[in-house]
């Protein structure tokens, strides 16, 4: 668990490092400490193209924070299916779409309190 703000931050360097590695689209950062009642600190919200896409990305995260950072994610689920999989490392909670999910949920408008950074491609 990421329990301080070096921690926090280097796992989320980790985690974006990780989705860009394994070619994740659309990345996005939300900032939820100044929202009261918020369930975590941080989402990192990132897209694939097909389910093989999806899990490929959240297997890039797991196996890269745990090789650098020695942490593993405290639950995940959706990986049955891969049209959303939810990676939770307490602090921060990672969620990676098929893109017609993405949209359908639209956290990005749900949690519009937050700070939101976004992140291009490298092309």
């Amino acid at each position: 668990m990421a329990k301080s703000k070096k921690g926090a931050d280097q796992l989320i360097t980790q985690i974006i490092k990780s989705i860009e590695n394994s070619k994740g689209l659309d990345i996005t950062l939300l900032d939820l400490r100044k929202i009261e009642n918020s369930v975590c600190d941080y989402f990192i919200i990132s897209s694939g193209t097909s389910n093989t896409h999806v899990d490929a990305i959240a297997a890039s995260i797991k196996k890269e924070v745990s090789k650098q950072l020695q942490e593993k994610p405290w639950h995940t689920e959706g990986e049955r299916t891969a049209e959303w999989i939810l990676m939770d490392y307490v602090n921060i909670v990672v969620h990676i779409f098929q893109k017609p999910t993405r949209e359908h949920y639209d956290l990005e408008s749900l949690w519009g309190d937050a700070k939101i950074t976004t992140f291009s491609e490298l092309t």
